[in-house]
């Protein structure tokens, strides 16, 4: 076990209380234990858990799950906050900062049904669940004739409606699935080619307030360079096009040897405009460089017709 050289006060992790989030959590807290820290968790229920009748695109965006967790920062009853970075708006309020990135877990996508194998198997017409913009959209380009209906919850909420029969699939994040234990549940799952993730997704994302250097020299052990480059690379696409889930976007960065490749889709929600993709690659060994091919591809978006966010 290695200790600290100067042990800090007792940490609290703030946390959604959901089972997922409480995964998260935990994950954390046992690893910084595991270096000498003494750790507790807050528990706490956010507006974008209590809104479960609209999308997320309608009631403010993925800062719902967010904003509660950084007024317990703020007010000092909590010293970290854990998040899914897919949840984490692109920009951080003033004096809140990003201390560290885990190493991610799986991003795919996960196709999820109790009669059907596989995307391609579903009859025409069925009925698939998902409440994200740009699942809906890269389904709709894979198979127009399905129809997406909206789904929200936390993912056990999220499989009960399945078993319930209100879906005939639904799709989920493979890493959300893997962390609670519900591999069996994954019928399939779609490869970037088919379904590019979102910004960030299965990656694990360690908020602070921005003076807590001592934070940020304890959680500098639990960061993972690669995975932390990529999101910042994925994260700069979607805040240069308006990064808010009221948004169709999808980006994704893959390694090859030292040079990172870096994949967007762009949709239009109402259908009438066919999907814009975008790819660019740079070797990048610094959260700048990471920064700029992000900028780039977003710049690839716009030029072949994608539009901002506003």
């Amino acid at each position: 076990m290695t200790h600290p050289t100067s042990p800090l006060p007792p940490i609290v992790i703030a946390t959604r209380e959901s089972q997922l989030a409480l995964w998260q959590a935990e994950h954390v807290q046992a690893l910084l234990r595991a270096r000498g820290h003494a750790v507790s968790l807050l528990g706490m229920t956010t507006r974008g858990d209590q809104i479960l009748d609209r999308t997320l695109s309608k009631v403010g965006g993925k800062g719902l799950f967010v904003k509660e967790l950084e007024v317990a920062l703020e007010e000092g009853r909590a010293d970290i906050a854990v998040h899914s970075l897919k949840d984490v708006p692109m920009e951080l309020p003033d004096g809140f900062s990003l201390a560290c990135v885990m190493e991610r877990e799986d991003p795919r996508d996960a196709f999820v049904s109790p009669c059907y194998a596989s995307l391609d198997e579903l009859p025409r017409g069925a009925v698939v669940g998902t409440s994200s913009l740009r699942r809906q959209v890269l389904l709709q380009a894979l198979r127009p004739d399905l129809r997406i209906e909206p789904l929200r919850g936390n993912v056990q909420t999220r499989l009960r409606k399945l078993d319930e029969g209100q879906y005939a699939a639904i799709v989920l994040a493979a890493a959300g699935l893997k962390r609670l234990g519900l591999h069996q549940r994954i019928r399939s799952t779609f490869e970037p080619e088919q379904m590019l993730p979102a910004a960030g997704q299965g990656a694990l994302g360690l908020e602070i307030r921005s003076h807590r250097a001592d934070l940020r020299e304890a959680l500098a052990p639990l960061a993972h360079e690669r995975t932390w480059l990529t999101v910042t690379a994925e994260r700069a696409v979607s805040r240069a096009m308006g990064g808010s889930c009221s948004m169709p976007l999808a980006a994704h960065g893959q390694w090859s040897g030292d040079t990172l490749a870096l994949h967007a889709a762009w949709g239009d929600i109402s259908g009438q405009l066919a999907l814009v993709r975008a790819r660019g690659e740079a070797s990048v060994t610094t959260l700048e460089q990471a920064d700029a091919l992000g900028l780039a591809v977003a710049a690839q978006l716009r030029a072949a017709g994608a539009t901002i966010a506003h």
